[in-house]
């Protein structure tokens, strides 16, 4: 409920406080008075652009101020929690507008954008003005409420079920494809990797033993040919053969020899003993120093090949082994993707099928709320003095999302044989606000309590017509906060709060007020709005018919 409203320094408002009630709130005064700046200044606090946002002359700044009073189950605190705003049962909203047009708004002393602003603004008011793009004439809303005439909660509630299923089951499919498409863009790769592993063979650890293999290989031709050399020199064409002639030698004149050559003997004995095993023991080396250099030369292909095959896959020599393994698990995992995508496709397809049945279903119980919808409106039509025009809710195909497959928009035709077309280009003043009541009437069973403002909905009609608008409005307000500005007797006397604007003008400056009104200056206004501005004793009496009735 809209509790309290404050505007300063806004076109002829100099400074203005008001506090609706619950229930039928009426506005009256002459015209020019004011009474439609008031219900533009509470769209201008929603995030509306209008006429009201001329600031006073000689201000700095207009203000709107708008209290509303919001239950704690209220569809407003949705949004207030949604961007991250304190839930309160009192919202404070605030917009400030400056001479060279900035705008600035406010949310419990808290700063918001204007688009924070009419969303909080959709669950709080209906506004039904000349410029106003809230409430039912914007068509966005108009499937929300097609959808609570129609009691389709259910319905919906499935249709976004399944339609948040068949989102994942696609999303995990796209997730599957691109993932499938990067491995089959380096299936060739793979194969060729493998093939190339398989054949090449790689064993833990061969790295380091092909590398110590060619150092003993590259070491043993460096000094075999200088062992060669000793072991020559040693051997029997050299030291050992000496040696052993020389005892020979020596052993043929013995007999007439002295001591001291049997002594020599002895050493050259030894020595030949010596110089025998250090020859065996060079032998023994020289064998070990064999090779083949073609054995070399294989050795060193194949460790260079090794190494160039660990550079090419990025990885350490010794991992080369398990690393086979790893692209075959790769291309194995490719085979099972396409086992996968045939499930996530059969998967897409399930959850479609629930989709659609879901969302033909909801579209089909649409349809028929529409019809039930279009009978209910046009039977308000006539008391409204709209007896020659239609109203059409219209259900159209549309691309599916988690509201279904339809678009829903209202329609009217103005009379018989015109083009129809949506409420706010076909009709206009009086007329369009008197379809928006015919519809909200039809609605109110199906709507939540909020506020709802028509401004001038009596525009253009009197005795009977306006006394049906005036019970129509009667009745929304027993579940709604109705604020109305009228020109009609008849809707003044059906509120139950009465507030009089008046314009007073001096030499320097012209200001509205809005004034309370008792029972009996409720009298005198009414009268006023039956006679005009002489009032007399009959204009008094059938004032106070209409308030009695």
């Amino acid at each position: 409920m809209l509790r309290a409203l404050e505007i300063k320094n806004l076109l002829i408002v100099d400074k203005l406080e008001i506090e609706f009630q619950q229930g039928l709130n009426v506005l009256t005064g002459e015209t020019g008075a004011g009474k439609s700046i008031l219900l533009d200044a509470v769209g201008f606090a929603l995030g509306e652009r209008g006429r009201v946002e001329v600031v006073r002359q000689g201000a700095g700044s207009g203000d709107v101020v708008a209290v509303f009073d919001v239950p704690k189950d209220h569809s407003a605190q949705v949004v207030l929690q949604q961007v991250g705003l304190s839930c309160t049962e009192e919202i404070i909203v605030r917009r400030s507008n400056t001479a060279d047009g900035r705008r600035t708004s406010w949310i419990n002393d808290q700063r918001v954008s204007t688009g924070i602003l009419r969303q909080l603004s959709e669950e709080l008011i209906e506004l039904h003005g000349s410029h106003s793009e809230l409430g039912l004439l914007n068509p966005s809303g108009h499937m929300a409420q097609l959808d609570e005439f129609g009691c389709l909660q259910r319905q919906k509630d499935a249709v976004k079920r399944t339609w948040s299923e068949l989102a994942k089951t696609r999303d995990s499919l796209d997730n599957l494809k691109a993932k499938t498409e990067k491995a089959a863009q380096e299936e060739d790769f793979l194969r060729h990797a493998v093939d190339e592993l398989d054949a090449f063979n790689p064993q833990l650890g061969e790295d380091e033993a092909l590398d110590t293999r060619r150092r003993q290989m590259q070491r043993a031709e460096r000094i075999r040919t200088d062992i060669v050399r000793a072991a020559d020199l040693l051997g029997p064409e050299g030291a050992e053969g000496a040696t052993t002639n020389a005892i020979r030698w020596l052993e043929g004149v013995v007999e007439d020899s002295d001591e001291e050559l049997q002594e020599a003997i002895a050493a050259v004995s030894r020595a030949g003993i010596e110089v025998s095993d250090a020859s065996a023991r060079i032998a023994r080396v020289l064998e070990g120093l064999v090779y083949d250099p073609k054995e070399l030369d294989a050795v060193e292909e194949r460790l260079f090949a090794l190494r160039s095959l660990a550079r090419k896959h990025g990885v350490d020599t010794d991992k080369l082994a398990n690393f086979g393994d790893s692209l075959r698990q790769r291309l194995e995992q490719l085979e099972a993707n396409n086992d996968d995508l045939i499930k996530a496709r059969k998967q897409v397809d399930s959850a479609n099928q629930q989709y659609q049945k879901a969302a033909k279903k909801l579209s089909q119980t649409r349809v028929k709320a529409a019809q039930a919808l279009d009978q209910a409106v046009m039977a308000e039509l006539p008391p409204l003095k709209l007896e020659r025009a239609t109203f059409a809710t219209e259900v159209q195909p549309r691309k599916p999302s988690a509201d279904g497959i339809d678009s829903v928009h209202f329609s009217v035709a103005t009379n018989p044989g015109s083009t129809s077309g949506p409420l706010q280009k076909i009709a206009s003043g009086g007329e369009l606000s008197r379809f928006l009541l015919a519809l909200r009437v039809c609605l109110a069973s199906s709507s939540g309590a909020q506020t709802l403002i028509f401004d001038e909905i009596d525009r253009g009609v009197s005795g009977a017509t306006a006394d049906a608008i005036g019970r129509r409005l009667a009745k929304l307000s027993e579940a709604n906060q109705i604020l109305v500005v009228t020109h009609s007797p008849q809707v003044a006397a059906r509120g139950a709060h009465h507030w009089r604007v008046e314009k007073t003008a001096s030499d320097d400056k012209t200001v509205s007020t809005v004034k309370p009104l008792n029972e009996t200056e409720r009298i005198n206004e009414i009268a006023r709005m039956l006679a005009g501005n002489k009032i007399s004793d009959e204009a008094r009496a059938a004032a106070k018919v209409l308030l009695t009735n």
